[in-house]
Protein backbone atom coordinates (compact mmCIF):
# COMPACT_ATOMS: atom_id res chain seq x y z
CA UNK A 1 0.00 0.00 0.00
CA UNK A 2 1.10 3.61 -0.72
CA UNK A 3 1.27 6.16 2.29
CA UNK A 4 -1.73 7.57 0.59
CA UNK A 5 -4.20 4.79 0.79
CA UNK A 6 -7.31 5.08 1.79
CA UNK A 7 -9.82 1.71 2.87
CA UNK A 8 -12.71 2.38 1.94
CA UNK A 9 -14.63 -0.74 3.86
CA UNK A 10 -14.22 -4.56 3.83
CA UNK A 11 -15.58 -7.70 2.34
CA UNK A 12 -15.92 -10.80 3.48
CA UNK A 13 -15.64 -13.61 0.73
CA UNK A 14 -16.35 -16.89 1.73
CA UNK A 15 -15.05 -20.03 -1.09
CA UNK A 16 -15.35 -23.89 -1.10
CA UNK A 17 -12.50 -24.95 -3.30
CA UNK A 18 -13.25 -28.22 -5.11
CA UNK A 19 -9.82 -30.21 -4.75
CA UNK A 20 -10.76 -32.71 -7.87
CA UNK A 21 -11.78 -29.51 -10.17
CA UNK A 22 -10.48 -26.69 -8.99
CA UNK A 23 -14.09 -25.00 -9.16
CA UNK A 24 -15.55 -22.67 -6.36
CA UNK A 25 -18.28 -21.90 -4.77
CA UNK A 26 -18.42 -18.05 -3.38
CA UNK A 27 -20.49 -15.86 -1.48
CA UNK A 28 -19.56 -12.53 -0.53
CA UNK A 29 -21.08 -11.07 2.80
CA UNK A 30 -20.58 -7.82 5.16
CA UNK A 31 -19.59 -10.00 7.64
CA UNK A 32 -18.32 -13.22 8.63
CA UNK A 33 -20.30 -14.08 11.77
CA UNK A 34 -21.91 -17.29 12.83
CA UNK A 35 -25.30 -16.22 10.55
CA UNK A 36 -23.37 -15.25 7.21
CA UNK A 37 -21.33 -18.73 7.54
CA UNK A 38 -24.38 -20.60 7.80
CA UNK A 39 -25.71 -18.69 4.57
CA UNK A 40 -22.67 -20.23 3.17
CA UNK A 41 -23.29 -23.85 3.71
CA UNK A 42 -26.73 -24.08 3.07
CA UNK A 43 -25.83 -22.54 -0.30
CA UNK A 44 -22.51 -25.40 -0.45
CA UNK A 45 -25.68 -27.99 0.41
CA UNK A 46 -28.05 -26.57 -2.43
CA UNK A 47 -24.93 -26.23 -5.14
CA UNK A 48 -23.56 -29.93 -4.49
CA UNK A 49 -24.56 -33.67 -5.82
CA UNK A 50 -26.78 -34.84 -2.02
CA UNK A 51 -24.77 -38.30 -2.51
CA UNK A 52 -21.15 -36.81 -1.88
CA UNK A 53 -19.97 -36.39 1.54
CA UNK A 54 -18.15 -33.09 1.60
CA UNK A 55 -15.27 -32.57 4.04
CA UNK A 56 -14.68 -28.80 4.81
CA UNK A 57 -11.39 -27.75 5.97
CA UNK A 58 -11.52 -24.29 8.11
CA UNK A 59 -9.63 -22.35 10.59
CA UNK A 60 -10.63 -22.41 14.49
CA UNK A 61 -12.29 -18.93 13.84
CA UNK A 62 -14.65 -19.37 16.68
CA UNK A 63 -18.13 -18.58 14.19
CA UNK A 64 -17.18 -21.88 12.27
CA UNK A 65 -17.37 -23.69 16.11
CA UNK A 66 -21.03 -21.41 17.42
CA UNK A 67 -23.70 -23.69 18.83
CA UNK A 68 -26.64 -22.61 15.92
CA UNK A 69 -23.64 -23.96 13.60
CA UNK A 70 -22.98 -27.14 15.25
CA UNK A 71 -26.31 -27.76 15.40
CA UNK A 72 -27.06 -26.89 12.14
CA UNK A 73 -24.39 -29.70 11.01
CA UNK A 74 -25.83 -32.34 12.98
CA UNK A 75 -28.60 -32.64 11.44
CA UNK A 76 -26.42 -32.63 7.85
CA UNK A 77 -24.36 -35.32 8.62
CA UNK A 78 -22.65 -35.22 4.52
CA UNK A 79 -20.81 -32.14 6.10
CA UNK A 80 -17.69 -33.21 7.53
CA UNK A 81 -15.32 -30.26 9.05
CA UNK A 82 -11.83 -30.52 9.56
CA UNK A 83 -10.03 -27.59 11.44
CA UNK A 84 -6.81 -26.32 10.61
CA UNK A 85 -3.49 -25.92 13.62
CA UNK A 86 -3.45 -22.37 14.56
CA UNK A 87 -0.61 -20.96 12.41
CA UNK A 88 -1.33 -23.91 9.51
CA UNK A 89 -3.54 -21.48 6.83
CA UNK A 90 -0.81 -23.37 4.06
CA UNK A 91 -2.95 -26.79 4.80
CA UNK A 92 -5.82 -25.32 3.12
CA UNK A 93 -5.87 -24.96 -0.56
CA UNK A 94 -8.11 -22.24 -0.65
CA UNK A 95 -5.78 -20.38 1.40
CA UNK A 96 -3.93 -20.88 -2.27
CA UNK A 97 -6.62 -19.37 -3.72
CA UNK A 98 -6.97 -16.38 -1.70
CA UNK A 99 -3.16 -15.47 -2.45
CA UNK A 100 -4.23 -15.73 -6.17
CA UNK A 101 -7.06 -13.29 -5.80
CA UNK A 102 -5.07 -10.98 -3.83
CA UNK A 103 -2.20 -10.54 -6.50
CA UNK A 104 -4.73 -10.86 -8.82
CA UNK A 105 -7.12 -8.43 -7.94
CA UNK A 106 -6.98 -7.16 -4.79
CA UNK A 107 -3.42 -5.85 -4.66
CA UNK A 108 -3.41 -4.53 -8.23
CA UNK A 109 -6.67 -2.36 -7.63
CA UNK A 110 -7.76 0.93 -6.61
CA UNK A 111 -11.14 0.97 -5.19
CA UNK A 112 -13.48 3.59 -4.22
CA UNK A 113 -16.09 1.55 -2.70
CA UNK A 114 -16.81 -1.93 -1.34
CA UNK A 115 -19.31 -2.40 -4.62
CA UNK A 116 -16.15 -1.74 -7.00
CA UNK A 117 -14.00 -4.34 -5.18
CA UNK A 118 -17.05 -6.81 -4.87
CA UNK A 119 -17.36 -6.24 -8.55
CA UNK A 120 -13.55 -7.19 -9.76
CA UNK A 121 -14.21 -9.89 -7.04
CA UNK A 122 -16.84 -11.38 -8.75
CA UNK A 123 -15.33 -11.39 -12.94
CA UNK A 124 -12.26 -12.65 -11.43
CA UNK A 125 -14.09 -15.72 -10.08
CA UNK A 126 -16.10 -16.30 -13.09
CA UNK A 127 -13.72 -16.04 -14.94
CA UNK A 128 -11.69 -18.68 -12.90
CA UNK A 129 -14.72 -20.74 -12.52
CA UNK A 130 -15.32 -20.77 -16.67
CA UNK A 131 -12.18 -22.49 -17.09
CA UNK A 132 -11.10 -23.93 -13.55
CA UNK A 133 -7.61 -25.58 -12.05
CA UNK A 134 -7.39 -27.46 -9.39
CA UNK A 135 -4.06 -26.82 -7.18
CA UNK A 136 -1.00 -29.36 -7.06
CA UNK A 137 1.03 -29.93 -4.40
CA UNK A 138 4.33 -30.24 -5.66
CA UNK A 139 6.58 -30.71 -2.55
CA UNK A 140 7.01 -34.00 -1.34
CA UNK A 141 5.82 -34.54 2.80
CA UNK A 142 9.29 -35.12 3.64
CA UNK A 143 10.72 -31.82 2.16
CA UNK A 144 7.72 -29.98 3.77
CA UNK A 145 8.77 -31.31 7.19
CA UNK A 146 12.68 -30.54 6.75
CA UNK A 147 11.86 -27.06 5.96
CA UNK A 148 9.59 -26.95 9.24
CA UNK A 149 12.38 -28.48 11.21
CA UNK A 150 14.99 -26.01 9.80
CA UNK A 151 12.85 -23.08 10.63
CA UNK A 152 12.18 -24.27 14.17
CA UNK A 153 16.10 -24.33 14.45
CA UNK A 154 16.70 -21.35 13.00
CA UNK A 155 14.08 -19.74 15.73
CA UNK A 156 15.04 -21.81 19.06
CA UNK A 157 18.47 -20.30 18.10
CA UNK A 158 17.40 -16.84 18.09
CA UNK A 159 15.25 -17.06 21.17
CA UNK A 160 18.93 -18.46 23.02
CA UNK A 161 20.76 -15.60 21.43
Amino acid sequence: MTHDYVRHGTVTLFAALSQLTGSLITRTEASHTHVEWLRFLKQIDRQTPRDLDLHLIADNYATHKHPKVRAWLEKHPRFKMHFTPTSSSWLNLVERFFADLTGDVIRAGSFTSVSELVRDIKVYLAERNADPKPYLWRAEGAEILAKIKRARSTLEKAAAA
